[in-house]
């Protein structure tokens, strides 16, 4: 290794796993290093900037170099900077983050567990799911359904909920007792005339439909996100979760909204729960908590949830599970300034207000000619390019032209996906939009 040069560049090839990348074409092409942050931009280290179009990876609320995040974490840092809560300890920010997010949940929840990610935290829901039907009686009653293109993370039995074959190939996911149905985008898989509420409805016949081909009494709980964001965003249809959640609660099945994404106000409210009338059982939230300035996540669970777990843990003699950094002390602190900021400044707010502006560029970018389709809800969108060659190819060209015209954003397939911090200005967009246009040009 002494021969390597010594650039970051260099180095990062050298002696770095890269997630969601060709390794080997990695090894050549490497990987661009960005230095700093400011506001909506992020700046590489030859001085460049961009305009961070995805807000990190979905997350950065509040935008970059907060000095209030780095204040409390300095703080925090000083004052104790790691305890955990095994074994009947605790500390200040961890109960008053949980204490936070039961007032602002968005219908009656019961107790908080903090994780480091949102892969951790689904995980941890499906050990919970399984526990609890121990704890019930219902041995049997262990199956999982996410649905195609859902994305809920990459360990073990959270990335076997995720619909996506990227994440399954040759890691032998899904696990046996995991199942996926339908995606429900309707602008791809409509009939001819359906309307978005009998298309919703067919969504939750096939729905019911496997779980009967299951059997309901094998079937713990559902997984969804309000709006299916990583696998290309793709915003529910007229009455879909009504109509999904008429069939959970039909056959006594749990439903766990995965809010990592949409959380602390993506969708122009607080939860995407709130904006699509979902009650779930479970809540998982991670990114926007902290505006991703610390590796936090956490469950919020409802007491009907939770008191078959207490009780299991009450004959066992104990709970048999934690994690180190659970309800780290600087993570917690740094995400309940982080919640201050997000209430003090409106950035709700600030994306109902911007969103409209938002929606319409998404919309007047349609009628380009590499353009299918669009979605979008809040400050969370994507143009569906139209598609050439193999499937990912539009898209991946997409995203390097908008690298080249200073934006950031994330290729899904051939979906071109934007979610820019939630301090966005109008100005902002129209920048943001005005390269996206201009790389749309550069591809002919």
């Amino acid at each position: 290794m002494n021969d390597i040069p010594n650039s970051i560049e260099a180095r990062d090839r050298a002696y770095q796993l890269h997630p969601l990348v060709d390794l080997r074409k990695h090894e050549t092409t490497g990987s661009l290093v960005i230095d700093r942050g400011e506001g909506v931009y992020v700046f590489d280290i030859e001085g460049k900037r961009y305009f961070e179009g995805l807000a990190g990876l979905w997350s950065v609320a509040v935008g970059f170099g907060e000095k209030r995040l780095a204040e409390v974490a300095k703080a925090q840092m000083e004052k104790l900077p790691y305890y955990h809560i095994f074994s009947h300890k605790t500390h200040g920010p961890s109960v008053e983050l949980a204490e936070k997010l039961i007032q602002m949940a968005p219908v009656p929840m019961s107790k908080v567990h903090f994780t480091s990610s949102g892969s951790e935290a689904n995980d941890l829901v499906v050990k919970l799911c399984w526990y609890r039907s121990n704890a019930l009686g219902r041995p049997d009653k262990k199956k999982i359904i996410g649905r195609v293109k859902g994305y809920h993370g990459v360990t073990i039995a959270a990335g076997s909920i995720t619909g996506l074959a990227r994440n399954h190939a040759s890691f032998d996911l899904p696990l046996d007792r995991m199942r996926h149905t339908n995606c429900p985008d309707y602008g791809s898989a409509a009939l001819p005339g359906e309307s978005e509420a009998a298309f919703s409805k067919r969504m939750a016949d096939d729905l019911e439909k496997l779980i009967l081909e299951e059997g309901p009494d094998t079937v713990a709980a559902f997984f969804g996100e309000p709006v299916m964001a990583s696998g290309g965003v793709y915003v529910p249809p007229e009455n879909y979760w009504q109509e999904i959640q008429r069939v959970l609660k039909k056959y006594d099945i749990l439903l766990v909204a995965d809010e990592v994404i949409t959380g602390f106000g993506r969708t122009g409210n607080m939860f995407g729960c709130q904006t699509y009338g979902i009650k779930p059982d479970v809540m998982v939230i991670s990114k926007q908590m902290a505006s991703s300035y610390m590796p936090i996540a956490g469950i919020l669970m409802s007491e009907d949830f939770y008191a078959p777990i207490a009780d299991e843990s009450s004959r066992l003699g104990v709970f048999g599970h934690g994690y180190t950094a659970s309800g780290h002390p600087v993570a917690t602190a740094v995400a309940l300034e982080n919640l201050k900021i997000i209430e003090e400044r409106d950035l709700l707010g600030n994306c109902r207000a911007r969103s409209p502006g938002f929606i319409a560029h998404l919309d007047e970018l349609s009628r380009h000619e590499r353009v299918k389709t669009w979605r979008g809800v809040g400050l969370l969108g994507a143009l569906e390019l139209h598609p050439t060659g193999e499937p990912g190819e539009a898209g991946a060209a997409m995203a390097a032209a908008a690298l080249e015209e200073g934006v950031i954003a994330r290729a899904v397939g051939d979906a071109f996906c934007l979610c820019p911090p939630l301090i966005i200005t109008e100005a902002e967009i129209d920048e943001m939009f005005a390269a996206v246009g201009r790389a749309l040009d550069r591809l002919g």
